[in-house]
């Protein structure tokens, strides 16, 4: 099963409102492990960047609004792409993957507002995941903040000095698999098959387990099975130790 964590910054809460995307991180589980692959983008809002949301994810200082000085380092936003020169690479590597967001209802309602304005298709609400709700779920009552899940589980996040798409996908990946069950919510028993189950061509070939060609010897004493014998005596005939089988 393949599955997109992904996480996204805007300039502001409501696109209904003027506000847009300025980043989008992703990446890419299969079998609820991480395969390496992600997909990250700056994109220029086309649009002024509000004080509150650069304070949040200090993204965009060269449309600060209002101006304010460069920051050391800083993303700026004016000579990078806008959504919809990005919009069908994105949906590429989505796929049909479900995706797994944290406040899914946020980011599904940016995504699609933006997908929607550079004609391009939407992503069904029915194919998200809402971490956010998860944990709410599974730990009721207790805070369920991205960063309070990490102290909950251990998680380092301490490179999150600001909000930032892609770490945030990152980290949310291993809260994820801590909040469906431990990061080996599979045991791994998905795993491809072993080598010795592979024919002369290198073929993998379907492998079951066989029995021993010889069986293991027994680790039990004949002191030990005279004691056994002489317990289950005790029990009379009635005991469902001595039925057959």
């Amino acid at each position: 099963m393949r599955e997109i964590v992904l996480d996204t910054e805007t300039t502001g809460f409501e696109p209904a409102e003027g506000h847009r995307i300025v980043e989008i991180g992703a990446v890419e589980l299969y079998n609820h492990l991480p395969t390496g692959r992600t997909w990250h983008q700056y994109i220029n809002p086309e649009r002024p960047m509000p004080k509150e949301a650069f304070e949040v994810h200090g993204i965009g200082h060269d449309i600060l609004d209002p101006p304010g000085q460069p920051v050391p380092g800083g993303v700026t936003l004016r000579d990078k792409p806008v959504f919809a020169r990005i919009g069908r690479a994105f949906l590429d590597f989505v796929g049909d993957a479900q995706l797994v967001i944290h406040n899914a209802a946020f980011d599904m309602k940016f995504l699609n507002f933006e997908l929607e304005r550079a004609g391009l298709p939407g992503l069904p609400f029915s194919r998200a995941t809402d971490t956010l709700m998860l944990a709410r779920t599974k730990f009721p009552g207790s805070p369920a903040s991205l960063d309070a899940l990490c102290r909950r589980f251990g998680i380092d996040n301490s490179m999150r000095e600001k909000h930032g798409a892609l770490l945030d996908s990152e980290i949310l990946a291993e809260v994820y698999l801590e909040l469906i069950g431990g990061r080996q919510p599979d045991l791994v028993l998905a795993a491809a098959a072993p080598a010795s189950a592979r024919n002369a061509s290198g073929e993998a070939i379907a492998w079951r387990p066989r029995p021993r060609p010889e069986p293991l010897p027994a680790r039990i004493t004949e002191d030990e099975a005279a004691a056994h014998a002489a317990f289950l005596g005790k029990l009379g005939d009635a005991a469902i130790w001595k039925k057959p089988v």
